[in-house]
């Protein structure tokens, strides 16, 4: 149904933004720090970080470290936190097996971090890539990414992580049937309660560059991923992946890129009514804080701006490395 709209001067549209208190009665949306997850990238040690430089202002951290970015966040009112491991390349191996080993260093943060916040709730990533010599979220064979193999080991991924204390499970590989695999295998190992947020509509996009930096997998990565991620120029073929994903049981859904996806965003918002969730990825950051630096745009306010976009857009949430800079705001 189309507005109605009485003619000028009986409508004056901009009797509504005249002060803050009028734009805030009418506001149609907010955000809060309930709605972002912060990604931390968790490394070997003790007591250090180390700057991602493609990611200003973004470091690795050891486990401790990590620990105390947990506690920040749940003082800040963030309520959850996603970990993402680096990986150097004497670590990879073709057969992967570090990637569901108890003792990696993804497994050994949600311990440390479960034991010291028990009330954050922790998110994982589940893909190869941290591990694989190849670079790719899936094994290689004879140049190609396979399927079936692959997700027989995201399932044990999952089982490692969820024994560990995770809360949400975020396969993030594009695998094809590997969300009714985790949960089949979650439901067998009595983990009915972990939450699968899948990385449903994961597009094949060039905005990952800074992050294969921060994981250490840019100069492992051979070829691309266009055989097992999203074409860009899609957007039908993303409901038929939520739906897919919906169906095998994943709780949650996440559109990735986020800011020049935000249609899609929409789209799965509106045809399926679900916990919806954009990925502000590593481009995203970098080119906002490389601007912001530059001196070219204010930071704090198309930091700002972009997150309300996602909420706008229709998303619940918002996993972005800006959590706590935005949630310092937020909190006045």
């Amino acid at each position: 149904m189309k507005p109605t709209v009485t003619p000028f001067p009986a409508t004056r549209l901009r009797r509504l933004r005249q002060s803050p208190a009028l734009r805030s009665l009418v506001s149609q949306n907010s955000l809060s720090p309930s709605d972002l997850i912060w990604p931390i990238f968790v490394m070997e040690g003790t007591d250090a970080e180390t700057p991602i430089a493609s990611m200003p202002g973004v470091t690795r951290k050891t486990v401790d470290r990590a620990v105390s970015a947990a506690k920040e966040a749940h003082a800040l009112g963030i309520p959850a936190i996603c970990i993402f491991p680096y990986t150097g390349m004497e670590a990879r191996t073709e057969d992967c097996a570090l990637a569901w080993s108890p003792e990696n260093i993804s497994n050994q943060a949600i311990r440390a971090i479960k034991d010291a916040v028990p009330d954050i709730a922790i998110m994982t990533d589940i893909a190869l890539d941290p591990y694989n010599i190849n670079g790719h979220d899936g094994f290689v064979e004879n140049g190609e990414i396979v399927n079936d193999r692959t997700v027989e080991a995201l399932v044990k991924m999952a089982i490692a992580q969820a024994e560990a204390g995770a809360d949400i499970l975020g396969p993030s590989d594009m695998m094809d049937g590997r969300i009714a695999a985790i949960r089949s295998a979650l439901e067998s190992a009595r983990h009915q309660n972990v939450t699968i947020l899948s990385y449903t509509a994961k597009y094949a996009s060039s905005f990952y560059g800074p992050f294969r930096d921060a994981v250490g997998a840019t100069a492992a990565l051979t070829g691309d991923k266009k055989t097992y991620q999203m074409d860009p120029a899609n957007s039908d073929e993303a409901l038929r992946l939520v739906a897919r994903d919906l169906s095998e049981g994943a709780d949650m859904v996440m559109v990735k890129p986020g800011m020049p996806y935000l249609d899609i965003c929409r789209r799965v918002k509106d045809a399926f009514g679900v916990p919806t969730f954009a990925y502000q990825v590593s481009g995203e950051y970098a080119m906002l804080q490389a601007a912001a630096q530059n001196g070219w745009l204010n930071g704090d306010a198309v930091m700002m701006e972009s997150l309300m976009c996602f909420k706008r857009a229709g998303c619940d949430g918002v996993l972005t490395y800006f959590a706590p800079a935005a949630a310092k705001i937020l909190n006045g």
